[in-house]
């Protein structure tokens, strides 16, 4: 039977960024610098002790478990609203301790994709994932290079979560090189803060080009026009959190209007440290493609770097 997932949101997840896979990880990455073969028997030796294990919640977990919950909503023979699939290089005999705890959590987790040692980027297309989250810098950087999804390099989890409302997904993410091209912020970069006002405001009526997130975030906008609420009263929260401030904000608020993207809030900041608006806004996870940000954020909210393209001049300022 074939399953059409065109008006799906599809989160390809591995298996470290859903469960905190830390210390098998640790081990796997010494032996490995050692010798691989044995590095390899060494991690399955672990697993398999530990199958029957609770394994702690990753950085992508308060997230899934949130999207996850709206596909009650899902009428009798439509596709899913969202589709979640585990991608992992581990084998499917060392992948039983993630099997066991998918199930131990009651999660609608269907889909898998266990590469025994082998990169999962190859099958994300096949999967129509729509959004990748990995613990991986590698993976990140081809999947970011190939422009196949949005992919985001997650931190590590929060040690002191904040309460998120339930029955919503909050999202929230950095503007310019995620939701919207890397243009601006190369303007920035170059030629100071000034020049950026001045550019950005003589733009204003010119929509900006669209970003790594510009896709994924149209997507939420699918799945938000789908779900039996007025866009108003949406279980899907969206949230832009920029550190462009005035004269730079209208140029933010037009391109989205262009696209026909409706956010719920966005947050101006000129400056004002990012963590503090995030745990107001309760987000269960935040994109940024900063880490000067991330380190803060990722303390208290799920956050994810978003990688420039390995070509791009932004990697050497």
């Amino acid at each position: 039977m074939s399953i059409n997932l065109s008006d799906t949101l599809v989160v390809g997840i591995s298996a470290t960024a859903l469960f905190d896979l830390s210390r098998a990880d640790a081990l796997f990455r010494k032996e490995y610098a050692k010798n691989r073969d044995t590095a390899i028997s060494q991690y399955r030796k672990f697993m398999l002790k530990r199958e029957d294990k609770v394994l702690k919640d990753g950085t992508g977990m308060p997230l899934v478990k949130a999207l996850l919950e709206l596909n009650r909503y899902t009428k009798d023979k439509d596709s899913p609203m969202v589709e979640v699939v585990v991608m992992s290089r581990n084998s499917p005999e060392t992948g039983i301790a993630v099997f066991n705890n998918i199930r131990s959590r009651d999660l609608e987790i269907t889909r898998h994709a266990f590469t025994g040692g082998e990169s999962v980027i190859d099958y994300l297309d096949a999967f129509d994932v729509d959004l990748f989250l990995t613990t991986n810098p590698k993976d990140a950087q081809k999947v970011r290079d190939a422009n196949s999804c949005a992919v985001a390099l997650l931190k590590k989890p929060p040690k002191n979560i904040e309460n998120i409302p339930k029955g919503q997904v909050r999202i929230a993410f950095d503007g310019d090189a995620v939701i919207f091209d890397e243009s601006s912020e190369i303007v920035f970069k170059d030629k100071g803060l000034k020049e950026f006002y001045k550019s950005e405001n003589s733009k204003k009526n010119r929509p900006m080009k669209k970003g790594p997130y510009a896709r994924f975030l149209h997507k939420l906008s699918q799945l938000q026009d789908r779900l039996p609420f007025s866009i108003e009263y949406s279980p899907v929260k969206i949230a832009i959190v920029t550190a462009r401030n005035a004269p730079a904000e209208m140029r933010v608020i037009k391109t989205l209007r262009a696209w026909g993207i409706y956010v719920d809030e966005i947050f101006f900041l000129g400056g004002i440290k990012k963590d503090k608006i995030l745990r107001a806004f309760k987000a269960h996870i935040f994109f940024d493609d900063q880490d000067r940000y991330l380190d803060t954020t990722s303390t208290y909210i799920p956050s994810g770097k978003v990688p420039y393209n390995s070509k791009s001049i932004l990697n050497k300022t």
